[in-house]
């Protein structure tokens, strides 16, 4: 049994490939044809006994106008990964007189018909959506010449298909005499998008070949779209029409309603730990996995089987938290942070991962994470009992590179020529704000290394501290400590007001007896807890029970009596 693939121009002045598998499915021959008559004489010896032929071209095209239906059904399912249909149909000259693939056929007398039981038959094959499928690929590869593409993106997109196709189809067995070496060889000399295009019309055709074998060997994992009566294509399928993941997406999508209610608490959760400990940060938000996204993740494909075979579990992003902090050192405070509040299943640095392969780009801690067992009897956190969240830790300057990236490069805004123009310039702006973070590190540092200049007084009828002033005033408290939040010096400044505490005078006199205190070591502190949390723990010190009574403190009283029998003890 030989699966053939062909990679049929349209006319005969383009050249078309040819690719021949034999029964286990080796590369047996591989080349590049112009007419029907070499194509015949190529293939006659292969297609004398059982045979399937897979042609990269229209067989059936009976609508004189528009695409085929089997085009538009194709294009719904594979518009996401760019690997829609060109039109066929009968206004167009090249299918005048008949397509030119059905007339191939004929000659080798093959039976088009895709529901066909003979021993000798051909289908329509299509390659771009089957590389999808086959390579789990998130987009097609731009192989193809088109305007604005240079030889060098040809080329390496090129070999990366050969490496795919190299994964599935023994190449190296000898029976082809060599030329796949042959091909790979020049593919990595070429200078010219004409070298390039002989060997990319050769390519497709093992891919063909592949696709066919894929088809006869697996018809419970092809699907083939429209009929023999108004034109067919036969691909492999997306894995999101199996019974298992629909039935998973119709799962996520009733506890849909559940899961947003689980998000919201879990970015409380990272909000109040945060907040606790005094960590500086921007903003945290977060999301919960839409059932569009779910879907489509769910679909995901990597050699023609599902990336996430359980998606209910296997998908671990469907809570997500994100942290915006001003500097990297904050990026490891909250990470440190979060490690000694909740269970940390994993914990990776992207931006070491990109540093490692030599580049600039996407750069963001992700951490998975669940309830510790504390919190797990606590019914405030019932609905994250037994899930987990990701959490997303990035600087500013990180997260506007990320945003605007995905923004730009992954919601099609890109022109395809101006692909690697863009790929250059995302990767100088990564390394520019990679510098930047680094400055700004520096300067906040260089700022705590200075004595903290006085605020100006502002003149108001507020008697609590003004908070720059009281955050100045910190800075020379605690010079060692990192910056807080800007709203948290404002809020405790309201808890230094129940106290009676209104100017730094009265401050620093309440704060004397601390000195003497061992207050670091017994907090034991795991991350570089901010000012306004030394000065909290430090009025804890003091003042005790009456701190935690204060009306500012209702909302976190357990808490501090924990942090004070750690002072205690």
């Amino acid at each position: 049994m030989h699966h053939i693939g062909i990679d049929l121009a349209w006319g005969e002045r383009q050249p078309t490939g040819l690719a021949v598998l034999d029964e286990d499915g080796a590369l047996v021959h591989v080349s590049a044809v112009r007419t029907d008559d070499e194509i015949v004489e190529r293939l006659v010896a292969y297609v004398e006994g059982p045979c399937l032929v897979a042609v990269d071209a229209p067989l059936v095209v009976r609508n004189e106008t528009g695409s085929r239906p089997a085009e538009k059904a194709l294009t719904r399912d594979f518009r996401r990964f760019e690997a829609g249909c060109h039109p066929s149909n009968l206004a167009k000259p090249e299918f005048r007189d008949g397509p030119r693939g059905a007339r191939v056929c004929k000659r080798l007398g093959l039976d088009m018909d895709p529901r066909s039981g003979r021993a000798r038959r051909a289908i329509e094959v299509y390659p771009h959506p089957a590389t999808i499928v086959l390579f789990g690929l998130e987009r097609t590869l731009k192989y193809k010449d088109k305007r604005g593409r240079e030889v060098e993106l040809l080329r390496s997109e090129l070999l990366r298909l050969m490496t795919y196709v190299e994964s599935v189809v023994p190449t190296d067995t000898g029976r082809d005499g060599g030329a796949w070496a042959a091909l790979r060889s020049a593919v990595e000399t070429a200078t010219r998008k004409s070298q390039l295009r002989v060997v990319e019309d050769q390519v497709d055709a093992v891919v063909c070949a592949y696709v066919g074998r894929f088809a006869d060997l697996h018809p419970d994992r092809t699907t083939v779209y429209g009929d023999l009566a108004e034109g067919y294509i036969v691909t492999p399928s997306l894995p999101d029409e199996s019974a298992a993941i629909r039935s998973a997406i119709q799962a996520y999508a009733a506890q849909h309603a559940e899961l947003s209610a689980a998000g919201e608490r879990a970015v409380a959760l990272v909000t109040s730990i945060l907040d606790e400990a005094g960590i500086n940060y921007l903003t945290v938000t977060g999301r919960t996995k839409s059932v569009a996204s779910f879907a489509e993740k769910a679909g995901r494909v990597r050699d023609g089987q599902p990336m996430y075979p359980a998606p209910l579990t296997d998908i671990t992003d469907q809570l997500g938290v994100r942290v915006i902090t001003y500097v990297q050192d904050d990026v490891e405070a909250v990470a440190g942070l979060l490690a000694d509040q909740v269970v940390v299943h994993d914990d990776r640095d992207m931006g070491q991962q990109t540093a490692r392969e030599g580049r600039w780009g996407y750069a963001s801690r992700h951490l998975l994470v669940a309830l510790d067992a504390a919190r797990e009897s606590q019914a405030a956190y019932a609905g994250l009992r037994g899930r987990v969240a990701q959490v997303q830790v990035r600087t500013v300057l990180q997260h506007a590179w990320a945003e605007f990236e995905h923004d730009i490069r992954y919601k099609g805004s890109v022109p395809e020529e101006h692909a690697p123009e863009f790929d250059r310039r995302f990767t100088l702006a990564a390394g520019l704000l990679e510098l930047a973070d680094r400055e700004f590190s520096t300067i906040r540092e260089r700022l705590r290394a200075e004595p903290a200049a006085p605020a100006a007084p502002v003149a108001d009828d507020d008697p609590r501290l003004e908070p720059r002033e009281l955050a100045a005033f910190l800075a020379g408290q605690y010079a060692d400590a990192g910056w807080s939040r800007t709203d948290h010096y404002a809020w405790i400044s309201g808890l230094l007001l129940e106290l009676g505490i209104t100017s730094l005078d009265e401050l620093g006199d309440a704060l004397r007896p601390t000195a003497a205190m061992p207050i670091n070591e017994r907090m034991d502190y795991r991350y570089p807890p901010g000012a306004v949390r030394r000065l909290d723990d430090a009025l804890l010190a003091v003042f005790g029970e009456r701190y935690v009574d204060l009306h500012g403190n209702a909302h976190r009283a357990g808490l501090l009596r924990q942090r004070l029998d750690k002072l205690r003890t």
